[in-house]
């Protein structure tokens, strides 16, 4: 249930008021407290991932052997509503999460956030991409650290590609074209197409040359003819048999089955990677049966969006000054280089980029371009709130039977119920 303005405004407030009556000996941001205590850490990384950032936090503790690390995993679906709940109460919130891009603005404007400005935390800001930078900043404020910057590609095995005869596809439409040939000589679905993240559509709808919102005009694009066009796109790959769906959990059982060889292609993100390995396709002597492409083109263009994840410090934080610590070892360089080469994420960092190790990792090469191309998506508060309608209508679509024409349209009118000022 959504909460009025009442509600909201309540709600800051006690976060604001928690950050008042909070830890911080010296006043004002923390940055003067002693780096000792407790810090509660919601890590939401994905399965492949958090063995590694438990381990890092643990390091983090043995260079502050008096700060104490609670590292909680927390799954990303439930974290954004998790911690909202727990910082709207006022009990419970970690001291920092790790954050969506998409959640910062969210976050801030309620007031559950600590801004970092002249803090400790934002240790060499100019070094990070300014792409990753601009997703931590909210009404003039920095309330993130970046962390990890990513984007989508089309992950492929080789092998079932060599199998059937065919190339990595630059199109949808050459990925339909070909898919009968996939199907018949490897026995397996040519696409494994997410439908349950709204975050999947917006390869689609760049594809056909639209966009979410116009933000400087404050108008509403979702429903114009290229929103159209991509959910007929991504109707069509499924009822041709190019491409298999799941509504339910596109995550697990979309990398599983291409972990396994039943969908030779899946659009994914660096994240995934690791995961991916752990399949028999991929694992041991065929790590290089793994290759990463460009999402493929729609009819109009290609795009893939720019995501990644920062690190927040809690407004109601009793720890200020180790929290702000903590998030500044967390998106260091060193720790950036190592998530690189144990996971093959991609840094926010400039300086990173030019180690060798990191240049050289074979994600990077890919990534790393394809992230300095990607569509920025608008860094405002209901941003994170748009993703909902969407995945109502790609799920309407896929599932539902509804038109590509009245799904758009019923998305524009959720988006201009949540965005009052847009036309």
């Amino acid at each position: 249930m959504r909460r009025g303005i009442g509600a909201t405004a309540l709600i800051a407030g006690l976060a604001l008021a928690a950050t008042a009556c909070g830890g911080d000996p010296e006043g004002g941001n923390g940055a003067g407290g002693k780096v000792e205590g407790t810090v509660t850490y919601w890590d939401t990384s994905n399965e492949g991932e958090k063995d590694t950032y438990r381990k890092i936090a643990e390091d983090f503790e043995r260079e502050h052997p008096k700060v104490d690390v609670k590292y909680v995993h927390v799954n990303f679906g439930d974290a954004n509503q998790k911690f909202k709940n727990a910082a709207g109460g006022n009990s419970g919130a970690p001291d920092v999460m790790r954050t969506e891009v998409a959640w910062v603005a969210d976050f801030a404007r309620l007031g559950y956030l600590a801004p970092l400005d002249g803090t400790p935390a934002l240790d060499t800001m100019s070094d990070h991409l300014a792409t990753a930078a601009g997703s931590t900043r909210f009404e003039g404020k920095t309330y993130a650290v970046p962390q990890v910057t990513d984007t989508l590609g089309l992950f492929y095995n080789k092998r079932l590609l060599k199998k059937a005869g065919v190339r990595v596809p630059e199109s949808f439409a050459e990925l339909k074209k070909n898919a009968g040939k996939i199907k018949d000589r490897t026995g397996a679905t040519a696409l494994y197409l997410r439908g349950d993240d709204p975050y999947w559509f917006l390869p689609y709808l760049y594809g056909e040359g639209g966009d979410l919102i116009d933000a400087k005009r404050k108008k509403v694009t979702v429903d114009d003819e290229p929103g159209v066009r991509a959910l007929a796109t991504m109707k069509d790959l499924v009822e041709s048999k190019a491409a298999v769906t799941d509504s339910s959990d596109g995550q697990e059982n979309g990398i599983k089955a291409f972990q396994d060889g039943k969908v030779v292609m899946i659009v994914d993100g660096p994240w995934d990677i690791a995961f991916a390995r752990q399949g028999e396709e991929f694992e041991g002597g065929r790590k290089d049966n793994l290759g990463v492409a460009p999402v493929p083109a729609g009819s109009r263009a290609q795009g893939s969006p720019q995501g990644g994840w920062n690190l927040s410090v809690y407004a109601g934080s009793k720890n200020l000054r180790a929290a702000q610590e903590f998030a500044k070892y967390m998106s260091s360089a060193e720790v950036q280089a190592r998530t690189t080469k144990e996971l093959s994420l991609l840094p926010t960092r400039k300086s990173v980029y030019e180690r060798p190790a990191v240049r050289d990792n074979e994600m990077v090469r890919f990534f790393r371009p394809a992230v300095g191309k990607a569509v920025q998506r608008p860094w405002i508060a209901e941003g994170n709130s748009l993703f909902e309608p969407i995945r109502v209508g790609v799920d309407g679509v896929l599932a539902g039977g509804k038109s590509p024409e009245a799904a758009a349209r019923k998305t524009g009118d959720e988006f201009r119920k949540l965005l009052k000022d847009y036309e």
